[in-house]
Order: C-alpha cells, then sequence, then structure tokens
C-alpha cells in the first residue's frame, strides 16, 4: 500500500512548515500529496506552489469545489498544473453540501450525481482536446442557451501535456461511490473504516459494472485519508483526533442533511452521531467532542504505540483502499513512516 501527504486547507492562514513537509513527503518516497478547499484557501494555488519545489510526487487535488468553477475552468487550472509539473497533476473533484455550495458559492445544489456526470463530461473534453467542446446537458450547455447567441464551441489553445489527467471523486453516500467507479479513475473516501469495505466494494462494483466503465478494482486509485498518530497512550491520542470528529458529525452540514454523520451511522454509531450533532448544533462542542468513543476513533484511525498500529494495519491492507494519505509536519511524517513499516 503507497502512502501521500493530505495537506488539506488552510485554518486561518498558511499552514507553518507545509513546504518542508512536502519536501520530507518526496524524499520518503510518498506516492502524492494533496491540498483542499472549502470556503477560504483554494486548492489550486498552494499545489502549484508545493509542485514549483518537487520533482516526482504526484499533485492532487482533495478536493475541488465543482461550485467553485465552471468545468472548463477546472479543466484549464488542471490542464495547466499538468504542463508545469511535467504530468504529476491528479484533478479530485467533489460537490460539497448544500451549506457550503448554496450558502458560499451561490450556486444550486439539487441533482449532485447528474451535475458531477455532466461536469466531468465538460472536463474530459477539453483535457482531450480533440473537438470543440460541446454539451447539451441539463445543468451545463456549452455554447450557452439564450444570452447574445453569440457563443460558439471552441478547444483550449494550450495542447494538453496528457490527453486524459487521472480524474477521482469525493463520495460518501453509495449512490456516489458507484458513481465514482463508473465515470472516475478513483475515489476519494473520507472516514473510511476497515468494518464498512464490504459496503463500499459493493458500491463500487455496482459502478464497474455499468457500460462504459473506465476502470476495473484492479485498475482503480482509492486514496484514503487516514489520521495517524504514534503514541504510548491511546486515549490522549484519540483526545487529539475527537474534536475534528465532532466538527464534521456536528457541525459541517445542515440537521437533516450531513453525509459526515451518515457515514458513522452507517458504520454503527448512529446513536453517538445524533447525539454529537444535537449538541455540537447547540454550541456545546466541548460536551459532543467528550460525546465520541474512543473505539470510534479506533475505528477510522490508526492509532497508538507503533506494534499496535502495525498490527491494525493488516485490516486495511485487506481493503479498497489503494493508498493512505497521512498528516503532519516532516518529523510527524517521518516517525508514521518507520511506524507503518
Amino acid at each position: 500500500m503507497k502512502l501521500g501527504f493530505h495537506l488539506g486547507y488552510w485554518q486561518s492562514g498558511p499552514t507553518p512548515g507545509a513546504l518542508d513537509a512536502v519536501r520530507k513527503a518526496e524524499d520518503l518516497g510518498f506516492d502524492s500529496v494533496w491540498t483542499a478547499e472549502a470556503y477560504g484557501s483554494d486548492a489550486f494555488t498552494p499545489l502549484a506552489w508545493y509542485g514549483a519545489s518537487t520533482s516526482r510526487i504526484r499533485l492532487g487535488t482533495n478536493i475541488v469545489q465543482m461550485a467553485a468553477r465552471t468545468p472548463t475552468a477546472t479543466a484549464m487550472s488542471a490542464l495547466t498544473m499538468d504542463h508545469l509539473s511535467g504530468g504529476r497533476m491528479v484533478l479530485g473533484l467533489g460537490a460539497s453540501g448544500p451549506q457550503v455550495v448554496e450558502g458560499w458559492y451561490g450556486q444550486p445544489y439539487p441533482k449532485p450525481l447528474a451535475r458531477t456526470r455532466e461536469y466531468v463530461d465538460v472536463v474530459r473534453q477539453v483535457i482531450a482536446r480533440e473537438a470543440p467542446v460541446t454539451l447539451d446537458g441539463d445543468h451545463f450547455q456549452l455554447p450557452l442557451k439564450g444570452g447574445t447567441g453569440l457563443g460558439k464551441p471552441l478547444k483550449p489553445t494550450v495542447h494538453p501535456l496528457r490527453k486524459d489527467i487521472p480524474i477521482y471523486l469525493a463520495a460518501e453516500g453509495p449512490k456516489n461511490v458507484a458513481l465514482s467507479a463508473e465515470i472516475g479513475d478513483g475515489w476519494l473516501p473520507l472516514f473510511f473504516s476497515p468494518k464498512s469495505n464490504g459496503f463500499y466494494k459493493a458500491a463500487l462494483e455496482e459502478g464497474f459494472a455499468r457500460p462504459g466503465a473506465r476502470q476495473t478494482l484492479e485498475t482503480f486509485e482509492v486514496p484514503c485519508s487516514l489520521p495517524v498518530i504514534v503514541h504510548d497512550d491511546v486515549e490522549e491520542a484519540a483526545s487529539w483526533i475527537k474534536p475534528s470528529l465532532a466538527l464534521y458529525i456536528g457541525g459541517m452540514g445542515a440537521k437533516s442533511v450531513n453525509f459526515h454523520h451518515d457515514v458513522f451511522a452507517r458504520l454503527g454509531y448512529e446513536d453517538v452521531a445524533d447525539k454529537v450533532q444535537e449538541l455540537y448544533l447547540a454550541g456545546r462542542k466541548d460536551e459532543a467532542t467528550a460525546a465520541i468513543p474512543t473505539s470510534l476513533v479506533e475505528d477510522t484511525s490508526l492509532i497508538g504505540p507503533p506494534a499496535k498500529i502495525r498490527d491494525e494495519l493488516q485490516a486495511w491492507e485487506e481493503t479498497v483502499v489503494t493508498q493512505l494519505l497521512l498528516r503532519g509536519d516532516a518529523a510527524t511524517l517521518e516517525k508514521i513512516a518507520r511506524a507503518l513499516g
């Protein structure tokens, strides 16, 4: 199983020591580095910055939010990054949720699967540069219907370095996971657990079985963001992860639509997820954090002494996951890499 480095998105400002950590990841032989965006820092700019200081490591977005840009604009950024990096670009896309899509980007959220299908279609047309880009879709029209009537189909002026840049889709629900297997080259899970492997494998296989599917389970990539904390005290290690879990389960989405909450409910923690959400939305964040059992953390993370981590790693190696995406500064990455062997 390969290792990658997930930088995520900035908090209040640039992440201290990020460039040193990226260089360390490349020196350690990591396969990839990934950036993210929510409603602050964007994903492409930091990735280009880090890519300029590396030569081998693949450069991925985990994720670019589709509502943030038209599909042609996203394709232009990917096309440009691929040239500048010498063919190292991996484009990770995601639909996000209605709070961000409608509240931040001012875009409609309904029918995210159909919107994703059309979006990816346009991106692939731009990157392939085989003909002027056209689409008569329900969500995207190229050229636009109405308006001045002067729009015409265009091809990018830039010739692609690669005519088929890998596209990975972030997904949590079974329909979105199946779609990633049908039209994507990889799936970017969040809060994956070996205990849920059967559920997600079935969803992937449904997508692979559809006509025109691009990949098979053997050729498909599944880079998974995985918290790893090497520490002799398991409870203390878990305490460092619980606040983030409380945020996602309780506050990253409306009460009626929170895909992260649903992931943990399917994992067998429905009562816990409901309680965490209730407390978090009531402003009782410390209580929400305290309501998360250490077993939930252990199901979705690798924490504890090196021997415990290596033992539990075996379960991950038997799943659909093909790459573990780690977080931390340069020293932490080296420590985790040693622990994982």
